[in-house]
């Protein structure tokens, strides 16, 4: 899979509206990295200007967001749950779009998306908290699904009050998810807080095997669920909302990408995390590189991802794969 992504990486590289070969590839890298001085400064902006940041922003949201999906799909035995589940994604869009309606610059928007996501998974685990004596798993969920219907129902109420000729066409675009305004800001941007995120889950992957079996059962041997779950939880909603913050809401991945992983390697959490990471980067990427291919305008990421996420999925259902308990 790794080989994949290095492979994947490549072709994004050279497939576009100015492709280029192999050897202009070569002769670019080694430009940059040797200092070689006869080469084509087109060709450099092309490929350290306008793709290099888009390649690392898909591998970083395409991990990122496969990451989550396995998680909280993991920590809740829920095979439908999504990076979403406890509102990020809606939290953080409405974020964007409320930046967006008060015409704030583009870093302001992606700070107000990142809040935004945050603050709604803030929102739903206080009512964890208040409501602790009932099943905390359940209670989540129904959080969740209460926060993200508020936040969408702000969400379509700033879409009614906004300017329909520059800021509406703006906030759809962007709900529909698109790398094709990141920068190398943008992309190494994210880089600390995702960071931040993938590394406990990493760390602390062997444990979710102990929490996919239920609370009790993993009391028993040895996690403290009470401690366990907030931090894995911290940790995918960091990772959701630095994706969601820079590229907009770009759903089914975190959802169907985990599948994938666990068919190729199975439901053990200590191959599926990266398996996940790998496969939602590799994923990503291909839809990037037909979102900008074609057709002669770029297609947000937004409707590849459900056309092609949807039909496995219910592929899925059909064949009652059992995989994920």
């Amino acid at each position: 899979m790794a080989a994949a992504l290095l492979a994947v990486i490549v072709l994004a590289m050279s497939i576009g509206k100015f492709p280029l070969s192999l050897s202009e590839l070569a002769d670019a890298w080694l430009g940059w990295t040797w200092g070689k001085t006869e080469y084509d400064p087109t060709i450099q902006t092309v490929i350290w200007n306008v793709r290099m940041p888009r390649i690392v922003a898909g591998i970083l949201i395409g991990a990122s967001l496969a990451a989550a999906g396995a998680t909280f799909q993991a920590l809740f035995r829920n095979p439908l749950v999504a990076p979403d589940i406890l509102g990020v994604s809606t939290g953080a869009s409405l974020g964007a779009v409320l930046g967006i309606f008060l015409s704030l610059p583009v870093i302001a928007i992606q700070l107000a998306s990142f809040a935004g996501g945050i603050a709604a998974v803030l929102a739903v685990y206080a009512v964890g908290l208040a409501l602790r004596h009932r099943d905390p798993v359940l209670t989540l969920v129904l959080a969740g699904v209460a926060i993200s219907a508020i936040a969408g129902a702000g969400i379509s109420l700033i879409k009614i009050l906004a300017d329909p000729y520059d800021q509406l066409p703006a906030i759809t675009y962007w709900l529909l998810g698109s790398l094709t305004s990141v920068t190398r800001g943008d992309a190494f941007g994210i880089l600390p807080a995702v960071l931040l995120g993938l590394v406990p889950l990493f760390v602390l992957r062997w444990q979710v095997n102990l929490m996919s079996l239920g609370d009790e059962e993993a009391r028993a041997l040895g996690v403290d669920t009470r401690i366990l779950r907030p931090v894995l939880i911290a940790a995918a909603t960091l990772v959701t909302a630095s994706s969601v913050s820079i590229a907009g809401a770009i759903g089914w991945i975190g959802l169907v990408i985990p599948h994938i992983a666990r068919l190729l390697v199975g439901p053990d959490f200590r191959r599926l995390l990266p398996a996940s990471m790998l496969f939602g980067a590799i994923f990503l990427l291909i839809v990037d590189i037909l979102a900008r291919t074609i057709a002669r305008i770029e297609v947000p990421l937004g409707i590849l991802t459900a056309a092609i996420g949807a039909p496995f999925f219910l592929w899925l259902l059909a064949s009652g794969r059992r995989g994920w308990q």
